[in-house]
């Protein structure tokens, strides 16, 4: 039977008329006349199509010249005029191949004209046509789609890693204009497009409108609609195909009519699969392979088709076309059999169900006329649904089937009864009672006599939805807990990924309320894992929110489910590309950890934390890490963890980020440490484990220390200070004497020191402010009056764990600011905690002890003596500092004094003194303290003493305030500047330097200026050597820094004069030492800016006059000062740039091609020791 529209018919009839002698392997189906589905198609074809709808394929034959559907219509009008074709089927062809454009237009003009069609105006006039998704996926009960399963791309964002979080963006990235940031963005934007294009595909090849199923149905005549994925691949190979045949012309046409395409790229047409063969290849390929049965069938359907092995034909390429069409026509004649029955099987099941809905019916009606009794006795019959269900089908030989969704739903999709119930079905008895406890709902039917299969035909005209997955959810009604438990499970992935990414929080909720009570675990999982990954990169509140749900969840479940559905979700996300993703894996361990069972505590969670923590390289994942880790460390039972939770703590510590070390001693240490106290390991086992390590690290750093690793060491002693003293209170002889009841007098604000975290504060660790109240009244009084007999663990503090840190102490390098700093930190926050009694009874005895200020003390000739240790500057400022009462301050002044006064006397280095000062300098409150100290050395008897003072005044000039500097320092420094011993006055020559580098106050250093001229024009000073030292040091160390006025006027003169005076120097030693001096100084110097007539006044004579001195003393110095001073007077020649320039800088002038190269070179030249050519350059400090 011919059909009347021109646009099914297919290009293979065309070109087997016009090629006889070529194969052509199509068949037409006998319903419809369409050509068959070509064999060798690489687009699958829907699966939710009948079988002879499969076998009426609309797509264009591969041995046709590739035209478009619209093209090959117009070349059959074309061929046919005289045959009339209806606008109708011409708009619903524009329609179906998705020519938008070219049907508004088509509509445009025959509203014009006067003859508007429906089928356009209905369309144009729903918004709903032009807001289609295309993200669902294919429901459960579809096959397998003839071509297979479309093949994955093989790089990481293929359908199966994608989550519902792909649709986000990873917000508005601030560009710095550099270029890795922007090759990274777009590698990400690649990886982005990979992942949305592999969603495309699948969404693609499962979604068919179901408006246009509905009129593919409903119209014989129109044709399968093409789909926008089929669509877009054929017009690529049009194209292509035109392209490669000089078809120019007709291919940029044919672009312009798809503009939205990009022909040059295949990635463009949205699929993830290789680009397949041209259209000539796919034409010579096309009869080369015959699909089975199986493939074309839909499984929806059901059919057993194992009796039609028989006709499951492997296609042989030699084989004649004739044989071929026999054997496609015994197929298609076995599958219309097979059709034919199933319609008689249908018609029959409608026959027996119409049968039973009237049984049902009169069944009704005679329960609702029986009086009370024989209701309740019927009541009783149906609380037994085999029985019930019994009674009901006993009349009909029908098999009792439950239904695929158990019953729980009320289906209207298939009734044409509005009163018409299931058959039978098998609920739980909880829906039994929901049942039974909704009233009847009764529907008036009308007094007419039709057929039923009329009636549903009449139904059937209402536009009713009920064959898509939405439209199926949509026609069932949920009448218990756990049908609505099962519809939010299948609803939830597609509602997901459409909800706006700040608002997916709000879905939360509902996520977790149906993974609790959903009864499949694989839907549970799914829920679970779209928890995890409902947004892409969540934000602080946003992890809180998913975190306070995942513990409700965990409260809700038990253990046994926590382990089996909330683990498994963390386990897969540990190695998430997003640092955001891995912190919620991180932070659910540590929420979660009060809910896992024991056993999985202690194993399994406890080596994820411990692989993030080793492995991973964001800086907050391994935080939050830490903070896991210490939760954990608070549930675990096993003893024989410890081991693993002190490795843990020293990883920890030694990490590269100070938030990590932070998080450590918040959480981490106060939790292992409540651990090991239980255990009863804290001053057995964890803090001699520490002292060792300090220890064995002292011993091995003798060429040099490692001062991270004892900063990291002695931190974690530090923060263990706490839980010590909480164990020596409660395993003290008074702990059960402390009661809380009657007047507890409140600690001071000041009594413990600020602790770092909570779970430091001794309070919380006791218990409650109370309880500590009352056992530190109990503990000072145990101290003062009764002593520590009995008391293990303070025993244990006093004589072994004090001894062996005063030990340690002993043998820290004192030059060693940062060690000295960190030990008197320790000791400080130590005897803070122990409290006053303790550090006058326990403490300070043993330090006193060590401590002899005597000359005896003191080793001059090695200086090795104790006083010449770090222990003086650690006793100084961490243990005497503790408490800042008269009398502690007068201990330290003391003290300081008898150190100072002990170490000038036996000529003993002064480090130890020096470390003090600079230890105590730092903190403003012993400013005053310190110059009570010194000016007790101004006024001392001895010369050395004083010597002593003058030069601590160097150390404290920086951080005084200037106040103080004109009210205490400067008269002490003048005092002693007219001191009758002249070493006296040496001395004070670097600290009023000092003064001039440090100070503004122009009266103050005006005085320093008249002081130090003093030093220079005085001819009481012309021969003193060691004064003209101290003062050209003292130039060459404090003249860059300071005011250019005084380094033009002051420095730089009286250099020169220096210089000057040292060519007649007769003693070629002191020629030799004040040369090298000026050499260094001068040095210094050129790096500053100076002004030209400075340079040409005093600059470049000293130079020349330094120079004369190296001529005879240093020839290897004397070729540096000689290029120093020719680029000076290069410089000097130039006035012009110079004016222009304003003022020079003689480090500057060297950076000349020819002047580097020289000055080089004659650096090579240099024949002195290494460490004289580090200092050429370079000021002394």
């Amino acid at each position: 039977m011919a059909s009347v529209n021109p646009f099914s018919l297919s290009d293979s009839e065309e070109e087997s008329e016009r090629r006889p002698n070529d194969t052509v392997d199509t068949e037409r189906s006998p319903s419809d006349g369409a050509p068959g589905p070509p064999p060798g198609n690489p687009f699958p074809s829907p699966v939710d199509l009948e079988p002879s709808t499969l076998l009426s394929s609309n797509r264009t034959s591969p041995n046709g010249e590739g035209m478009s559907m619209s093209s090959a219509s117009a070349a059959a009008m074309a061929g046919s005029a005289e045959m009339r074709v209806s606008v109708d089927v011409i708009a619903a062809q524009l329609l179906r191949d998705q020519y938008i454009l070219t049907a508004l237009e088509f509509h445009t003009e025959l509203l014009e004209a006067g003859r508007e069609l429906p089928r356009l105006r209905d369309y144009f006039s729903n918004p709903g046509n032009f807001e289609r998704q295309s993200s669902t996926p294919p429901a459960k009960d579809q096959g397998i789609v003839p071509g297979g399963p479309l093949n994955r791309a093989g790089s990481i964002s293929t359908l199966d890693s994608l989550d519902f979080a792909r649709y986000s963006d990873d917000g508005n990235r601030e560009s710095d204009e550099r270029v890795a940031v922007l090759e990274f963005e777009l590698r990400k934007a690649k990886e982005t497009i990979q992942a949305l294009r592999a969603n495309l595909t699948q969404a693609a090849e499962n979604e068919v409108p179901s408006q246009e199923r509905n009129n593919f149905k409903s119209s014989p005549e129109i044709q399968e609609p093409i789909r926008p994925l089929e669509k877009r691949a054929l017009n690529f190979l049009v194209n292509e195909y035109l392209l490669k045949n000089e078809y120019k012309l007709s291919s940029i046409t044919f672009s312009d009519e798809n503009d939205d395409q990009d022909f040059e790229l295949w990635d463009d047409v949205g699929l993830n699969i290789p680009k397949p063969p041209d259209l000539l290849q796919l034409y010579r390929n096309c009869g080369s392979s015959l699909p089975s049965v199986r493939d074309m069938i839909n499984v929806a359907v059901g059919p057993d088709f194992a009796d039609l092995a028989g006709h499951c034909v492997v296609q042989d390429p030699l084989r004649k076309p004739d044989l071929l069409q026999q054997q496609q026509a015994e197929v298609v004649q076995e599958l219309e059999y097979q059709i034919s029955l199933l319609n008689n099987e249908k018609a029959s099941l409608t026959e027996q169900m119409r049968k039973l809905q009237s049984e049902i019916q009169a069944l009704k009606q005679t329960v609702s006329s029986l009086p009370a009794p024989a209701l309740d006795c019927i009541s009783q019959n149906t609380s037994n649904p085999a029985s019930s269900c019994t009674a009901i089908t006993s009349s009909v030989d029908l098999p009792c089937v439950p239904r695929a969704d158990n019953g729980h739903y009320m289906d209207i999709q298939g009734v044409s009864d509005p009163q018409s119930e299931p058959t039978c079905t098998q609920n739980t008895p909880q829906s039994n009672n929901n049942l039974k406890s909704r009233p009847p709902v009764h529907f008036d039917q009308p007094n007419r006599k039709l057929a039923p299969a009329f009636q549903q035909a009449l139904l059937s005209f209402c536009r009713m939805c009920s064959d898509s997955r939405l439209g199926a959810e949509v026609s069932r009604i949920a009448d218990s807990e756990e049908s609505v438990m099962l519809m939010l499970g299948r609803c939830l992935p597609h509602i997901v990924p459409n909800v706006l990414l700040a608002k997916r929080e709000e879905l939360i909720p509902l996520i977790l309320c149906t993974a609790c009570l959903h009864p499949e675990s694989k839907e549970r999982d799914q829920l679970l894992h779209i928890l995890f990954n409902l947004i892409k990169r969540p934000d602080d509140e946003q992890r809180q929110m998913i975190l306070t749900g995942c513990v409700a969840f965990a409260r809700h479940v038990g253990p046994t489910r926590v382990e089996a559905e909330l683990l498994p979700q963390c386990w897969e996300q540990i190695n998430h590309k997003y640092p955001e993703r891995r912190l919620l894996v991180a932070e659910s361990c540590g929420a979660l950890a009060p809910y896992f069972p024991k056993e999985i505590r202690s194993s399994l969670v406890l080596s994820m934390l411990q692989q993030m923590l080793a492995e991973d390289k964001a800086d907050m994942v391994r935080e939050a890490v830490v903070k896991s880790l210490g939760i954990i460390m608070v549930y675990i039972d096993d003893a024989d963890k410890y081991s693993q939770g002190f490795e843990l703590m020293l990883l920890s510590l030694g990490d590269p980020s100070e938030r990590v070390v932070s998080a450590v001693h918040q959480v981490f240490i106060p939790a292992f440490a409540a651990w090991t106290t239980e255990l009863g390991n804290l001053y057995t086992s964890l803090i001699p484990s520490l002292v060792a390590r300090i220890e064995k690290l002292l011993m091995q750093g003798e060429q040099g220390l490692d001062e991270h690793k004892l900063h990291m060491f002695l931190s974690a002693l530090q923060s263990l200070i706490p839980p010590l003293f909480a164990v020596v209170l409660q395993n003290a002889p008074f702990t059960k004497r402390a009661k809380l009841h009657g007047d507890i007098p409140a600690i001071q604000v000041t009594r413990f020191p600020r602790p770092a975290s909570p779970l430091q504060d001794v309070a919380t660790i006791i218990g409650s402010r109370e309880m500590l109240s009352a056992l530190l009244l109990l503990y000072d009084h145990q101290l003062e009056h009764e002593g520590t007999t009995g008391w293990e663990s303070l025993l244990w503090v006093v004589n072994q764990l004090l001894p062996q840190l005063i030990e340690i102490v002993g043998r820290i390098n004192v030059t060693s600011s940062t060690c000295v700093h960190e030990f008197s930190r320790f000791f400080w926050r130590f005897c803070r905690t122990f409290g006053k009694i303790f550090t006058n009874t326990k403490v300070k005895p043993q330090f006193q002890e060590i401590l002899r200020l005597s000359e005896e003390n003191v080793d001059a000739s090695s200086g090795n003596g104790i006083l010449t240790k770090a222990t003086v500057p650690i006793y100084a400022t961490g243990v005497l500092t503790c408490y800042n009462q008269e009398e502690d301050r007068k201990l330290l002044v003391g003290f300081l004094e008898d150190v100072m006064t002990t170490l000038s006397l036996s000529h003993a280095p002064l480090d130890s003194l020096k470390a003090s000062f600079v230890e105590l300098g730092a903190n403003p409150v012993y400013h005053e303290l310190l110059l009570t100290v010194l000016w007790y050395g101004v006024v001392h008897t001895s010369a050395l003493v004083r010597c002593t003072s003058a030069r601590m005044f160097e150390l404290l000039v920086k951080g005084v305030n200037e106040t103080l500097v004109a009210q205490r320092v400067v008269p002490a420094l003048i005092t002693l500047s007219s001191d009758p011993e002249i070493s006296v006055r040496i001395s004070t020559i670097p600290a009023f330097g000092t003064i001039m580098e440090t100070v503004t106050q122009k009266e103050l250093l005006e005085r320093v200026k008249m002081q130090l001229a003093s030093f220079l024009e005085d001819p009481q000073y012309q021969d003193q050597h060691s004064l003209h030292m101290e003062i050209i040091r003292t130039f060459g160390r404090v003249g860059p820094n300071a005011e250019p006025r005084f380094r033009d006027e002051f420095v730089l003169p009286h250099l020169h004069k220096l210089a000057q005076a040292n060519n007649s120097q007769a003693v070629e030693n002191k020629r030799i030492d004040i040369a090298m001096q000026l050499f260094e100084a001068y040095s210094a110097l050129s790096c500053c800016f100076i002004s030209e007539e400075v340079l040409i006044n005093h600059f470049l004579p000293g130079l020349r006059c330094l120079r004369t001195d190296m001529e005879q003393l240093s020839p290897e110095h004397e070729v540096i000062l000689s290029s120093m001073v020719k680029e000076c007077e290069i410089k000097v020649e130039n006035r012009g740039m110079g004016d222009a320039q304003g003022s020079m800088s003689i480090a500057s002038s060297l950076v000349g091609e020819d002047a580097k190269t020289k000055f080089l070179s004659k650096m090579g030249q240099l024949t002195t020791s290494g460490a004289m050519l580090a200092n050429v350059f370079q000021r002394k400090k």
